[in-house]
């Protein structure tokens, strides 16, 4: 990238991806993601991929992109929806009145271990490193094997390496559905970069590929919270 002059959209998706990676609660990852998605249909409005073919108010827009932009805000109100609907307790009422005297104490103990202990930099020490080895490679990969402009190519690796990093730390079910969301998008921004001429059908099977990743984790977690109440997969190595 060119240091001298900055492209603001290519910083905003590097920071709000790089959230993705770093945080941790799923309220502030998601809107993250989303940020994402804005800055990608961005970009690619800005580098002009796509021909435009509509206005958007006084902005000339391709319709592929507001597809694009769509599917990514339908994918993260997915994930949202199925974090909020999971992050609830149900079925209280088939508890006796031990059961849910144990389950508020565990609440109240859950809640004041997160109040004297809300930061633990521990948690972070592996997606900060992990988020300066993308940062490296982001930078260097360009420069070794480059198959588009420098931003274009920072852009895709970035996307790509912070969703595969994402996956490999995921302590939730969640978080890696917010990796495999990042890595679509990095193969969809690689294909609109460097094809010729850029087809509809491709962009179509990505798009719908991004809506059903987000419908099988909403499924996955659905399971896994019925089995184990829980969307944390250390869970599973406990039983």
């Amino acid at each position: 990238m060119n240091i001298a002059a900055p492209n603001l959209v290519v910083i905003g998706i590097a920071l709000s991806a790089g959230l993705v990676l770093l945080l941790r609660n799923w309220r502030f990852s998601f809107p993250a993601l989303l940020i994402t998605y804005v800055c990608i249909a961005l970009f690619l409005t800005q580098q002009q991929f796509i021909r435009p073919d509509l206005l958007l108010g006084p902005y000339p827009i391709s319709t592929m992109v507001l597809i694009k932009l769509i599917t990514g805000v339908s994918a993260t109100a997915i994930l949202s929806i199925t974090a909020l609907t999971f992050s609830r307790e149900y079925n209280l009422e088939d508890l006796d009145e031990f059961s849910l005297t144990e389950l508020r104490r565990a609440a109240r103990r859950a809640q004041h271990q997160r109040a004297i202990q809300p930061f633990h930099i521990s948690d972070y020490i592996v997606p900060i490193w992990a988020l300066v080895l993308v940062a490296i490679a982001s930078l260097a990969l360009p420069r070794l094997y480059p198959i588009g402009t420098e931003e274009i190519d920072f852009v895709w690796y970035w996307l790509g390496l912070v969703g595969l990093f994402t996956m490999v730390s995921a302590t939730d079910i969640l978080k890696v559905g917010l990796g495999l969301l990042l890595c679509v998008e990095s193969i969809g921004l690689l294909y609109t970069a460097v094809a010729r001429a850029v087809q509809v059908i491709p962009l179509a099977l990505l798009a719908l590929t991004t809506v059903v990743l987000a419908l099988a984790i909403a499924y996955l977690s659905g399971l896994l919270y019925g089995r184990l109440k829980t969307l944390e997969l250390n869970e599973l190595y406990k039983r």
